[in-house]
């Protein structure tokens, strides 16, 4: 052990030293820290979003933003619903039977995707490489499309075709329809999407 005396102006040194370190370092960690929590608009982007769509025409389709994905709302005509069935056989999956909870819940799946026939809500991803289609409702022969084209959207990626209630065609590059988002009707102009359970 040595006799040596301790400098006290050495001593003070390294405890002012390993106090402003310490100070320091908790000034960095709490901002690290703190970004672990969602900022105020990462929260307000999964939050239901509500849409008013009395003034969506027959046959126009309306965007909105839902956890920073693009929902269509296509509000389509009686002959464009009456449609739907006679294109079965030349869809891939025309029941939604392939993954249905992940991509159509339980209230759309039926012939139409939809809660009401006239009213269908996808989200406008392609499933295959997460392009967004292009809106197709003219029928008949176009560019890239069959001259018995039904209407619907083209995926100008790769080529995928998807009919006017987002299911796929079949030998086309997207393994699924276009996915439903959770949603359900306020009133009978007013739409929540991104929540379906009433309280």
């Amino acid at each position: 052990m040595s006799d040596t005396p301790i400098d006290s102006s050495k001593r003070n040194w390294l405890i002012a030293t390993s106090c402003a370190g310490a100070v320091g370092g908790v000034a960095t960690a709490v901002p690290f820290v703190s970004s672990f929590e969602p900022s105020e608009k990462a929260k307000a982007a999964g939050a239901p979003v509500e849409v008013d769509i009395s003034s969506v025409k027959e046959g126009e389709q309306v965007t909105v933003e839902w956890r920073g994905k693009p929902v269509w709302i296509v509000r389509r005509t009686k002959e464009e619903v009456a449609a739907l069935a006679k294109h079965d056989g030349e869809l891939a999956d025309p029941e939604s039977k392939r993954h249905p909870d992940e991509f159509t819940p339980p209230y759309a799946r039926n012939e139409w995707r939809s809660i009401k026939p006239e009213i269908l809500v996808v989200i406008g991803i392609c499933p295959h490489l997460g392009c967004s289609p292009t809106q197709k409702f003219t029928t008949g022969a176009q560019p890239s499309l069959p001259n018995d084209w039904p209407g619907g959207w083209l995926c100008p990626c790769h080529g995928s075709t998807f009919d006017l209630a987002g299911r796929v065609f079949k030998n086309k590059p997207s393994p699924d329809n276009l996915p439903v988002p959770p949603h359900m009707y306020l009133s009978d102009t007013k739409l929540l999407i991104g929540e379906d359970k009433k309280a």
